[in-house]
């Protein structure tokens, strides 16, 4: 059920994260798994995508993790306060990176709850990418796990999506990529 390390390969960023709507992030962290299937995600197509980390061969401290082999978590600090979540697609040196926006808790909605500080799971409870990383207890101590590992993986437990159910549109936040800014890389679906 685990993706294998050539799905993490594939060269097209966007088929990646159209194709990722339905499978399941899981995670197992301090003995506790939890899992949620992934409803949302957006595609940043590495150096010639203003709105990616990486545009125009872009390299630091954070963003090396992009240049990795795909298969790898790529986790970072917005604003100081949220975990996001991206998955590292392609080869190595080729910076694509596809950003988990929203799940639906699945498994270990226990341990989601104490997450969350909450008594009872709303819908959009994994609804943003922070929310994702709060539910899952992802954290930029995370970044660079290997995705075929123990800690974190994502499955296909051969969850029906009708692909032409699935909201093509622009990416949230990424206004200052002018024309990239409206280019159809962000993918929703509720299930």
């Amino acid at each position: 059920m685990k993706l294998a390390r050539e799905y993490y390969l594939q060269d097209n960023v966007i088929t990646v994260a159209k194709d990722l709507i339905g499978k399941v992030l899981v995670t197992k962290l301090h003995g506790k798994l939890t899992s949620g299937i992934i409803c949302e995600t957006e595609a940043y197509n590495g150096v010639v995508d203003k709105a990616s980390h990486a545009y125009g061969g872009r390299r630091t401290n954070r963003t090396e993790t992009m240049y990795a082999p795909g298969g790898i978590s790529y986790i970072y600090l917005c604003y100081g306060i949220h975990h996001l979540f991206n998955v590292v697609t392609n080869d190595k040196e080729i910076p694509h990176a596809v950003l988990i926006r929203g799940i639906e808790p699945l498994d270990g909605l226990t341990e989601i709850l104490k997450r969350k500080k909450i008594s009872n799971l709303k819908k959009n409870a994994g609804i943003g990418p922070g929310n994702v990383s709060t539910c899952l207890g992802l954290h930029t101590s995370l970044n660079k796990t290997d995705l075929l590992g123990t800690k974190i993986w994502i499955e296909d437990r051969q969850i029906k999506v009708v692909k032409k159910n699935i909201r093509i549109g622009p990416r949230v936040g990424v206004d200052y990529a002018g024309e990239d800014a409206q280019l159809p890389y962000r993918f929703q679906y509720h299930f």
